[in-house]
C-alpha cells in the first residue's frame, strides 16, 4: 500500500511539493513543529423502525487541518476548501496563534512504511445500498420472530470510508484507508400492562459486508437484543450495598475503558488532573491486573494502521501486574513529557485537534476458570452487559448501569436483576480484583468514545473478573 503521487492527486488534488510549501508557511512565524491532516470521508446511515426505513443519509466531506506547536501552545486552523490559497491561509492562521522564537526548517518528506490491518477490497460504502438495507430487514424480522412479547424493534446501520493523509514538518508522509461499519439492534418487550423492557446488541468493525454473513449475522444481533428484553420481564430488583461483583467477558470491559483507561491518557496526566498522575512505577492495581491498549488488532473497530498524526499504532502495556508502566501519548504530550509517542493521537475529523485517545483497551486474561470464579461467590452480582456510565477523571469515581445482570447465590446464577448500578473508584476497584478468568473476549464492535466533544470508534475487552468489594445501587 504505497503512497503514490497519483493517490495524493486523485484523492486530494494536491502535489507533494505543495505539502512542503504549506508546512513551510505554517512555520513561517516560528514554532517547533507543524503538520497537515487531510481527510476525505464518505458516510452512509439509515434506521428501520416499525419495519420501515424511516431515515437515511449519505454524504461526503473533505478538508484539511493545519497545526503548529510552539512549546505548550498549539495553533490550529482548518478549511473545507483545498485550493492552495485557502490552505495557505489556514497555515498562516495556525502560525499566528502559535508563533514563537524557535525556528525550525522543514525536511524533505519521506513515505512511511504502512501495514494494512484491515485489507477490505470493497468497503460497504462502495456497494449498492440495497444490500445494506437487506441487513436491517433481516435483523428486524429475526427480532420480531423471537417472542410474541417483542412489540417494537429499531435497527440502525452505519458505515463510512475515511481516507487520511498526514504530512509533518519532521519529514513523515503517511496515509490510510479506513473502512468502518456496524449494525445495532434495539428491541422492546412488554407483558400484560407491565412496563416495557429494552434489550440491545450489535457489532461490526473495519470489515466488508461479508462479515455479516460469515461472522456475526444480523439475526444473531437481533435475537440477542430480543433475548435481553424478554429476560428483563422477569427481573427482580437489584440488591443495594457493598457486595462481591463478577464481570462477564467482553463488553463489560467498558468499565475498564471508562474508569481506568481515560485516566491513563497523557493529557490528563501532563496537567496533573488524573488519579494516576505522577505514579509511573507504582503499584496502582492488584497483581492480577495487566491492562493493554492495542491499536494493531486486525479488523477491530478501534484499530488503525497509523493514528491521526501519522504515527503507527502500537500494543501499549499501560499497567503490568498492577504496576503503572506508562500513558497513552500523542505528539504534543510526548514532547512535553519527554516520552515516546504511542500512536494514540486521534481526532474526530479534520476540524478537530488531535488528543490522546484509546483504541482497543482490555484487561489481559488470567488463569482462573470462569466457572470456578462463579462457584467462589456465596452471594454477589454477575454483570453480563453494561449500558451508560459516568466517570470523574480527577478522582476516578464512576457510576455504571448494568443492562443485564444476575444475582449470584451459592456459587450459581440466580434471577436476572433490574436497575443494578455499580458505584466505585477505578483505582480502588482494581485493587479488589481477586480472580481473573482465562476467557478474554473483545466486544462485538459498537464502541464509541466521547472526549472533549470528539467521538471516535473504540474497542473494549475483559475476561471474567471477580471484584471482592464494590457498591451496588439497587433496591433498598
Amino acid at each position: 500500500m504505497g503512497l503514490s503521487q497519483s493517490y495524493i492527486a486523485a484523492k486530494f488534488g494536491i502535489a507533494e511539493r505543495d505539502l512542503e510549501r504549506y508546512l513551510a508557511e505554517a512555520l513561517g512565524s516560528g514554532g517547533d513543529y507543524a503538520d497537515l491532516f487531510f481527510e476525505h470521508l464518505a458516510t452512509t446511515s439509515f434506521s428501520l423502525d416499525e419495519s420501515i426505513v424511516k431515515g437515511a443519509t449519505q454524504g461526503v466531506s473533505m478538508g484539511v487541518g493545519v497545526r503548529v506547536i510552539s512549546g505548550e501552545r498549539t495553533g490550529y486552523a482548518y478549511s473545507d476548501d483545498l485550493s492552495p490559497e485557502r490552505i495557505l491561509r489556514a497555515a498562516r492562521v495556525a502560525a499566528c496563534i502559535a508563533s514563537g522564537p524557535s525556528k525550525v526548517q522543514t525536511t524533505g518528506l519521506q513515505e512511511a512504511a504502512i501495514r494494512n490491518l484491515y485489507p477490505v477490497l470493497v468497503a460497504p460504502t462502495e456497494t449498492e445500498l440495497g444490500g445494506r438495507v437487506e441487513l436491517v430487514k433481516r435483523a428486524d424480522g429475526a427480532a420480531r420472530a423471537y417472542d410474541a412479547r417483542i412489540f417494537q424493534v429499531q435497527v440502525v446501520y452505519a458505515d463510512n470510508l475515511r481516507h487520511t493523509l498526514v504530512a509533518t514538518s519532521d519529514g513523515t508522509l503517511s496515509h490510510d484507508r479506513q473502512p468502518l461499519t456496524r449494525v445495532s439492534v434495539s428491541a422492546l418487550a412488554r407483558e400484560g400492562g407491565g412496563p416495557p423492557q429494552r434489550g440491545s446488541s450489535g457489532g461490526g468493525g473495519r470489515v466488508g459486508l461479508e462479515f455479516f454473513d460469515n461472522h456475526s449475522t444480523p439475526e444473531f444481533f437481533a435475537r440477542e437484543a430480543a433475548r435481553q428484553a424478554v429476560l428483563l420481564l422477569d427481573a427482580v430488583p437489584a440488591p443495594a450495598g457493598e457486595i462481591t461483583v463478577v464481570l462477564g467477558p467482553g463488553w463489560p470491559g467498558i468499565l475498564v475503558h471508562e474508569a481506568v483507561g481515560h485516566g491513563l491518557e497523557a493529557d490528563f496526566n501532563r496537567k496533573g488532573v488524573s488519579a494516576f498522575s505522577g505514579r509511573i512505577g507504582e503499584q496502582v492495581a492488584g497483581p492480577l491486573c495487566t491492562i493493554v491498549d492495542d491499536g494493531t488488532i486486525a479488523h477491530r473497530r478501534g484499530s488503525l494502521n497509523v493514528d491521526d498524526e501519522g504515527t503507527p499504532t502500537e500494543k501499549n502495556v499501560l499497567i503490568e501486574k498492577g504496576v503503572l508502566r506508562g500513558y497513552l501519548q500523542d505528539r504534543l504530550s510526548s514532547r512535553l513529557m519527554r516520552s515516546p509517542a504511542t500512536g494514540s493521537g486521534r481526532r474526530e475529523s479534520y476540524q478537530s485537534i488531535p488528543i490522546p485517545r484509546m483504541t482497543n483497551t482490555y484487561l489481559m486474561a488470567g488463569e482462573s476458570d470462569p466457572e470456578e470464579i462463579l462457584r467462589s461467590v456465596a452471594k454477589g452480582v454477575y454483570c453480563k452487559s453494561f449500558g451508560g456510565g459516568q466517570v470523574d477523571i480527577t478522582s476516578g469515581n464512576f457510576v455504571f448501569s448494568a443492562s443485564e445482570s444476575y444475582l449470584i447465590e451459592g456459587g450459581r446464577l440466580g434471577p436476572p436483576l433490574r436497575d443494578a448500578t455499580l458505584v466505585g473508584n477505578g483505582p480502588e476497584a482494581l485493587k479488589w480484583i481477586s480472580m481473573v478468568g482465562n476467557d478474554l473476549q473483545l466486544d462485538l464492535g459498537v464502541g464509541i468514545c466521547g472526549k472533549e466533544g470528539q467521538s471516535v470508534p473504540v474497542g473494549v475487552g475483559i475476561p471474567t473478573v471477580k471484584i471482592d468489594r464494590m457498591t451496588v445501587g439497587g433496591a433498598a
